[in-house]
């Protein structure tokens, strides 16, 4: 809980916490205590509080983790399935973007959707991760690099930032 505390409290380019602190978080939980899982926990605040709780979703995802620890530590009002305030976030970055007069293609729209969804599920999108599926399936690093020329570092930089919050 210390590290993830120390997560919350820091711009997302200071943070000290990765997806792998946050699955030992995880497996320390099970261990000490096999009911200390996300969903177990998850499904405990739906009955205590089910007005207070929004998105249930996979409810395996580590990602939720945030959440569960930002609710008990009353950082936030509600118990929001993480990758609903990483959609909520996006939709507030791409609000800022056509306000700024940026526009995507439907191309970059599909792109910047998939990249939203790999910050929900691990906390960050990286260079690395479009050596793999979903990215790799529509041509990888080269294709992304394509699709958005010599911006793409830069809005991978932005949609970590904005998101991960």
């Amino acid at each position: 809980i210390t590290a993830l505390q120390l997560l919350h409290n820091q711009p997302y380019a200071r943070r000290a916490v990765t997806f792998a602190q946050i699955r030992e978080l995880a497996l320390a939980l099970r261990l000490d205590n096999p009911q200390l899982t996300p969903e177990h926990l998850w499904t405990a605040y739906e009955q205590l509080e089910k007005a207070r709780v929004r998105g249930a979703g996979p409810r395996t995802l580590l990602t939720n983790l945030i959440s569960l620890v930002r609710f008990a530590l009353h950082q936030t009002e509600t118990l929001t399935a993480y990758p609903l305030t990483v959609a909520e976030r996006f939709g507030a970055w791409l609000a800022r973007q056509q306000q700024a007069g940026r526009a995507f293609s439907p191309e970059q729209q599909h792109w910047l959707g998939l990249m939203r969804d790999k910050v929900a599920t691990s906390l960050s999108v990286e260079a690395e991760d479009f050596t793999l599926p979903p990215f790799v399936d529509l041509g990888g690093y080269s294709r992304a690099r394509q699709v958005f020329g010599a911006d793409l570092q830069a809005i991978v930089d932005e949609l970590n930032e904005a998101l991960a919050a």
